[in-house]
Parts: C-alpha cells; sequence; structure tokens
C-alpha cells in the first residue's frame, strides 16, 4: 500500500466515525452559534469532531490538524488534516439528510500554501463515501466518477450556497439575479462539500459559493478536480464546474466577489 492509499484508508474511517455519531443522534439542538444568530453549532458537531480527531491522532500523531469546531494544532509530518465534522448543520437541525463529514489530508509547499493530496466525504444518511487521492480520479463507493462536460449555459443545473450575513446575502442574491435566468435552474442544499461531490457524480452541473472556509471544501474541490472539473478560488469560496462551463460561470460568479 503506497503512503497516498494509507492516508486514504485513515480519512475514510475516520470521516464513517464521524458519521455513525451523526447517525446516531436522536434530538438534535443548537448549542451555540459561531459567525452569527443564524450558523449554529450542536453537540453533534462537538462529538463528531471529536470521534473524527481520535481516528486521525491515533492513526497518524505527527500530523497537524485544522477542524471547524476549533480542534487545532501544529504536527511535525508536513502534512495536516482539514475537518467539517458536520457540514450542514442547519439541515441537521431540520432533520433534512443533506448532511456529511468532510476530512482532506494536505501537504505543506515550500511557499507554506498547502494543497489536498487526499479528500474524502461520507453522507451518512446515503452511505456514499466520496473520495479522491491527487491525479488518481475521484470515486463513489468505489465506482469512478466524471463531471458532465461539456455542458451549454442554457442547459446548466447550477448549486450554490449562501453566507450567514445580510450584507454577504445581498451580495450574493445580486449574482443570483444575473444568472438564474441564463441557466436551466439554481439549486441549494445546504453543504458545500456535498454540492462539489454531487457536481463530480454528474448530479449537477456546476457550483460556486464565495464565502467559505477551508474545511468547507477542501475535500470536495480535489473530488470534483479528480472528476474533471475545472475549480477555482472565488474570494475564500470556490467556483467549479466542468472545463467547457466553467468560464461562462466565471464572469458571472465574480460579480459577488468584491466587499
Amino acid at each position: 500500500m503506497t503512503p497516498v492509499e494509507e492516508l486514504l484508508d485513515v480519512a475514510v474511517t475516520a470521516a464513517r466515525d464521524g458519521g455513525r455519531v451523526i447517525r446516531a443522534a436522536a434530538a438534535v439542538q443548537a448549542a451555540g452559534h459561531k459567525s452569527s444568530a443564524t450558523d449554529p453549532v450542536t453537540e453533534i458537531d462537538l462529538a463528531s469532531e471529536a470521534a473524527v480527531t481520535a481516528c486521525l491522532a491515533a492513526a497518524r500523531p505527527h500530523d497537524g490538524f485544522l477542524g471547524e469546531e476549533g480542534t487545532v494544532r501544529a504536527g511535525t509530518s508536513g502534512l495536516r488534516w482539514v475537518v467539517d465534522p458536520v457540514d450542514g448543520t442547519t439541515n441537521l437541525l431540520y432533520g433534512s439528510p443533506h448532511v456529511t463529514v468532510s476530512v482532506a489530508a494536505e501537504e505543506q509547499l515550500p511557499d507554506s500554501s498547502w494543497r489536498a493530496v487526499v479528500g474524502v466525504v461520507h453522507d451518512p444518511y446515503r452511505s456514499e463515501t466520496f473520495t479522491a487521492a491527487r491525479d488518481r480520479g475521484a470515486r463513489l463507493n468505489g465506482t469512478p466518477l466524471r463531471v458532465n462536460d461539456p455542458v451549454p449555459l442554457d442547459r446548466a443545473l447550477v448549486t450554490t450556497g449562501f453566507a450567514y450575513t445580510s450584507a454577504a446575502r445581498a451580495r450574493q442574491a445580486h449574482t443570483l439575479a444575473g444568472l438564474l435566468h441564463r441557466v436551466r435552474d439554481i439549486r441549494s442544499h445546504g453543504s458545500a462539500a456535498l454540492e462539489l461531490c454531487w457536481l463530480a457524480a454528474g448530479r449537477c452541473d456546476a457550483y460556486y459559493e464565495d464565502e467559505l472556509a477551508a474545511w468547507d471544501w477542501a475535500a470536495g474541490a480535489l473530488i470534483a478536480t479528480e472528476a474533471g472539473a475545472t475549480v477555482t478560488t472565488l474570494g475564500t469560496g470556490v467556483l467549479a464546474a466542468g472545463p467547457a462551463l466553467h468560464p461562462e460561470l466565471e464572469r458571472f460568479a465574480h460579480v459577488s466577489v468584491p466587499r
């Protein structure tokens, strides 16, 4: 087994450990808020991150860690794990199944930036595990994935998401107003990681959101890339689509970037 395969196995195990915490949850209530009153955190977020962290620390004690719910540590190996233990917390509160655990392994480059080498997004309610390793393709439960391409703009099913502040949402709504009448339709399911994986699986044609954290897209962006998508940074977020569609969407998506 190669080092990358070992990292992938660890990531899958950790993501599924977090998924079991989510599936075992009974009543889910907000335990607090993060960026705004509409940005909740639950005890399940914290318990899932603890489960994922424990798995990764046991298997890879010298790696760094960056978790959404505050688990951060420096490593000595040149690798770090970027984790969203519950991507779709609001969905979880409402009983919607659009909830995932996202785990990415990143390597530190000479310029001190980070690049994902392994990505896993586990959907516990559908028992679907999306995986990718850099330059080795993307898979869903072991089956290779490929994005839809080419797709003309007027036939594109585009997915997006929204930030938690009113100013950001006003900016994002302006972008949608200029785009909606030009595409097949627009969806928002509330999980950036899942949207990127569904793009990889051909369940939509594009995803964009301009205000995200690293743990929201680190694994999903690699999975989409390895499935053939063109993925570029957009503000603190991403724009991802098939190579033919991406340039068509880029000019609309950039409308939402200025702060």
